[in-house]
């Protein structure tokens, strides 16, 4: 009972003993040691007595691959059981150590045993082949170096170091570059220039040993062949070339250009790039020269948890013959990046937006996430562009597309919006989501048109339904919203107040001015009315314009003589009859009268005596109006002559009684309209002696109030000589007078003139006024009426002002308004005068 006591102490003893030493006992063993080499006294070490290890079954735990070591049950050492191979357990992994689950049962316990396998030299060095071809340049100089491609050996440590020897050249040598950042580069090295002719094919052996005790060897055959003639080699600009690349990079990417330069001409100076070796090997086909650029560009992919460092061992070779050769190492470096962007999803979306919505209304809601974690996988969101959309934050990856500014269907019916996100990595990822937002359109905008006012031309004697012009109102808005309806509001027309609808009607839909009747331009001269566009949204919005309608007046009124002065109108009315006829390029005929005009002439009358005039008017104003005189019978050359604008009929020549006592003239008024339309009158001039002529005047002033004129229309030339003076003098005040009014006019229409786009009508109308002496004149901007002698005024200029304002309600009557206002204007003048003709009267 003692003893067993004893021993349970014991084994308290020694396992607090191996809790205190950490519970795990080491060994080593060297490779390729005998089957039962003895390892370790285990049973010893783990505190069991002599035969306590067999009774409690004390064994190793197989993990998944063969051990090669034992457990001897009798014993309770640890045995070598098999071949121990350092490199096939580990590789070039130092320390090569094996992990054992040592188990012991009653009670149960299990013991961890660490086994290192210690290496030995045995293996020797290897090279990648038993020979090896060079070819040299025999214009080689001393110095030059040719990369070999070194022994390796499976072994570590001192084992695996490696020292290189050639056979004895005396051209040759050895160049071993050892560093701690990269593999150990070798170098053949010519020491002595080469003969070709001397020695063509130089055979040497490589020999590498090992550190080993004993040492191991290797070695490779060099067989050198000396080329002649290039005797430039290509020159790298750098020996080493380092190179980082990110692992994300995309197949094609530039790696890295290499430059050799050959100083050679020709095709001895050509240079043409090769890979000659890679480490690792697995590097040769993610990368690709270009034999032309020294462009090395990726042709797979790079996995920074993969290889971290690529070594290319590049050549550049002449076209030379023989060619010649550089050599550079071009470092690669694989950069980790963060290669997971972050997802943009849109949850909600609610279009089309009104273009009245207030700001701050959601449009659309959306979730962001990102798969990395930390600083890369935090995620920034913002809305491109910024206007008129911004993003609010809700909680973690949900955000709310809300509107920032007041929006404008017809300024921009549609928005591209883009929500962007991006990482906090480096380089940063990104992602983008787009999203399509249409306007619907409210109606907020009303109808306008191209013109405040517009300026409408139309000749008189229109059909009813003739279209007068054409207004378009226009709206942005669109269905309903932006569908315009015409109508015409009531305005004035003529010197009052009338009824713009019983002139005119608006088509509802294409707002086409029609007339309702034809116009009479000596009835109404200016129609002014207003043309309203509404269109078809809740609630309707309108816009108005102004048309002013302006008569352009026609040839539609003959010349009407008129009585003469200081008599009865109707006096007049009896003596003749006004018979009008149409003419284009000639009169055809006159039309007689059924009246007769008498007038008086002296024997022996000089030539240019002034015998009766013809007095005419027409209701037509302008061109329509300006009337000329014509002697239609006798056709023959007689002793009298009509005035062609004037109408006075005065002696062609000196009067003698083979002329004869009386004498019927045919006189016919025309008017310079298209179609020409004219008036005839009959003249009866008796001729008698200077002392009867003069009682006939004295006898014809003794009557009722028409002494000096004739019965019709026609004034008796008493004191012709006298009178011609005074025609004369009052002409040549009303030319210059006119001509300086007329410049006025013309400076102040350039500077001030307003200018309404006319719609419809002919271009700028000319008008012409007629005068005593045959002279015509225009205007643009002035409206003026013609009186010859005492008869009634009529219009022949007309003024073009469309931004008169519309007369009020009840406004005073025409001839009561002041000058200033007025459209038309009367001026109780017989005389213009213009530059563009002028027909001074005869004799």
């Amino acid at each position: 009972m003692g003893e067993r006591c004893c021993a349970v102490l014991r084994v308290l003893v020694l396992q607090a003993a191996w809790a205190l030493a950490g519970g795990q006992v080491r060994y080593s063993v060297p490779e390729e040691a005998k089957a039962g080499t003895v390892v370790g006294r285990l049973a010893q070490d783990l505190g069991l007595e002599a035969g306590e290890a067999e009774a409690r079954r004390l064994r190793l735990v197989a993990q998944g691959r063969r051990a090669s070591v034992e457990v001897s049950g009798a014993s309770g050492a640890l045995l070598v059981s098999s071949r121990l191979d350092r490199e096939e357990l580990c590789g070039k992994s130092a320390p090569c150590a094996l992990r054992l689950e040592v188990l012991l049962e009653r009670p149960l316990r299990v013991f961890h045993v660490q086994l290192e396998v210690t290496d030995i030299n045995d293996n020797a060095p290897i090279f990648p082949a038993v020979r090896k071809n060079l070819s040299i340049a025999e214009l080689s100089v001393p110095g030059s170096r040719f990369p070999l491609e070194g022994a390796s050996d499976a072994d570590i440590g001192v084992n695996a170091q490696l020292s290189y020897t050639l056979s004895p050249s005396e051209h040759f040598a050895l160049d071993l570059h050892r560093s701690d950042e990269y593999r150990e580069s070798l170098f053949l090295v010519l020491t002595k220039s080469l003969d070709r002719e001397t020695i063509p094919v130089h055979r040497l052996v490589l020999t590498a040993t090992d550190g080993g005790r004993p040492s191991l060897t290797g070695t490779m055959e060099l067989v050198i062949s000396v080329l002649d003639a290039n005797d430039n080699a290509p020159q790298f600009n750098q020996s080493v070339y380092k190179v980082q690349l990110p692992e994300s990079a995309d197949v094609g990417t530039l790696v890295a250009r290499v430059n050799a330069t050959d100083p050679d001409l020709g095709s001895n100076g050509e240079v043409t790039f090769s890979v000659s070796s890679t480490f690792p090997e697995k590097g040769i086909n993610i990368f690709l020269l270009n034999e032309r650029t020294g462009e090395i560009n990726l042709a797979g992919s790079v996995d920074y948890e993969d290889i971290r460092t690529y070594e290319i061992q590049v050549e550049a070779t002449d076209k030379g013959t023989p060619s010649l050769s550089g050599h550079c190492k071009v470092v690669l470096e694989v950069l980790d990046v963060n290669d997971n962007a972050p997802e943009v999803w849109v949850t909600s979306l609610s279009v089309p937006v009104p273009e009245d919505a207030s700001v701050g209304t959601v449009v659309a809601l959306l979730s962001v996430s990102d798969r990395d974690s930390g600083a890369n996988g935090r995620v920034r969101c913002w809305v491109w562009p910024a206007a008129p959309f911004g993003l609010e934050a809700t909680f973690a990856g949900s955000y709310s597309l809300v509107l920032r500014e007041a929006l404008d269907r017809e300024r921009v019916s549609e928005y591209e919006v883009e929500v962007r996100a991006e990482d906090g990595g480096a380089p940063a990822l990104g992602a983008r989501r787009g999203l399509r937002v249409p306007v619907s359109d409210v109606n907020d905008n009303a109808p306008l048109f191209a013109q405040a006012v517009y300026t409408v031309l139309a000749r008189e004697n229109n059909a009813a339904g003739a279209e007068l012009a054409r207004l378009w109102a226009r709206d942005p808005d669109e269905a309903g919203n932006g569908r315009v309806s015409y109508s015409v509001w009531e305005g004035a027309a003529g010197g009052g107040w009338r009824a713009a609808s019983s002139y005119v009607s608006v088509d509802a839909e294409s707002g086409r001015v029609w007339a309702l009747q034809p116009l009479d331009y000596e009835e109404l001269q200016v129609l002014q009315f207003e043309v309203r566009a509404v269109d078809a949204g809740e609630p309707p919005l309108c816009g108005n314009a102004t048309v002013q309608l302006f008569v352009l007046d026609e040839n539609d009124n003959a010349p009407a003589l008129l009585p003469p002065a200081g008599s009865a109108p109707e006096a007049g009315a009896v003596a003749a009859e006004a018979a009008s006829a149409s003419s284009s390029s000639s009169f055809v005929g006159p039309v007689s009268g059924s009246g007769t005009l008498w007038a008086w002439a002296a024997w022996g009358a000089p030539a240019g005596q002034v015998v009766a005039k013809i007095r005419a008017v027409d209701a037509d104003s302008g061109y329509n109006a300006w009337l000329r005189y014509e002697l239609w019978e006798p056709r023959a050359k007689g002793p009298f002559r009509v005035g062609l604008y004037s109408g006075e009929v005065s002696t062609a020549r000196p009067l003698d009684e083979a002329d004869g006592a009386r004498h019927t003239l045919l006189i016919v008024v025309r008017d310079h309209g298209e179609p020409a339309r004219s008036a005839t009158a009959t003249l009866s001039v008796s001729l008698l002696e200077a002392n009867e002529a003069a009682l006939a005047a004295g006898s014809s002033a003794s009557s009722s109030g028409s002494g000096s004129r004739s019965a019709l229309g026609v004034d008796v030339g008493g004191a012709a000589a006298s009178a011609a003076t005074n025609v004369w003098l009052v002409v040549a005040i009303c030319a210059v007078s006119s001509l300086f009014l007329l410049a006025l006019v013309l400076y102040g229409a350039s500077r001030w003139a307003p200018r309404a786009a006319v719609l419809s009508g002919p271009g700028p109308t000319t008008l012409v006024c007629a005068s005593e002496v045959g002279s015509w004149s225009y205007s643009q901007r002035h409206s003026r009426s013609l009186c010859v002698a005492d008869g009634a005024a009529k219009s022949d200029l007309m003024v073009f002002s469309p931004n008169f304002p519309p007369p009020p309600p009840g406004a005073a009557p025409k001839d009561t308004q002041p000058e200033p206002s007025a459209l038309l204007h009367t001026v109780s003048a017989s005389c213009f005068v213009s530059s563009a003709l002028s027909h001074p009267p005869s004799g």
